[in-house]
């Protein structure tokens, strides 16, 4: 799962789909999220084939919005096995954050804190990753997460004609266990 899903991360996501063989549930993506949780979930589990890749997008909505809901429905399905979620930072400054497990930075180098919306290292000692469909997150502590800057751009490190390569390391890490 990836918490972003405009134009952007959609390109992204597709290369990166493509560099590692993954199914992108191409109906998932929009800014905000087209799709409510169940139906997400039937997407899902129609798939041609696993591993399945689901972006949820709640367009700077502050508080819960489609993508969280979504993105909630989706964890809290027992029916679904969930490798984890790739927590996109961005500039929204009304949310709390969430911690990550690990987070892959510009470079595609992965790093113990989490980065900004430009994949630069947050400063040492700053331990949340900040995003408008990230704060779902903090009721889910069991769940890896994996914190990256905005997807498909990233000052050009990210782009998809260039083979996406830090959205396909953040999936590269979902997929090892």
């Amino acid at each position: 799962m990836v918490t972003d899903g405009d134009v952007y991360a959609q390109e992204a996501i597709i290369q990166a789909c493509k560099n590692l063989g993954l199914y992108p549930v191409l109906s998932s993506g929009g800014n905000p999220t087209p799709l409510p949780g169940e139906r997400l979930a039937y997407e899902i589990k129609e798939a041609p084939y696993d591993p399945v890749v689901v972006m949820l997008d709640d367009r700077g909505e502050v508080g819960e919005g489609r993508g969280e809901r979504a993105l909630e429905y989706l964890l809290l399905d027992k029916s679904l096995e969930v490798l984890g979620v790739i927590a996109v930072a961005s500039n929204t400054e009304q949310v709390r954050g969430v911690k990550v497990t690990e987070s892959v930075d510009r470079y595609g180098q992965v790093i113990n804190r989490p980065v900004d919306k430009y994949g630069e290292p947050e400063p040492i000692g700053h331990h949340l990753l900040k995003g408008d469909t990230t704060e779902i997150l903090a009721r889910f502590p069991d769940v890896k997460v994996v914190g990256v800057g905005d997807l498909g751009k990233m000052k050009g490190n990210d782009n998809p004609a260039h083979g996406a390569e830090v959205t396909t390391r953040c999936l590269k890490e979902l997929l090892v266990e």
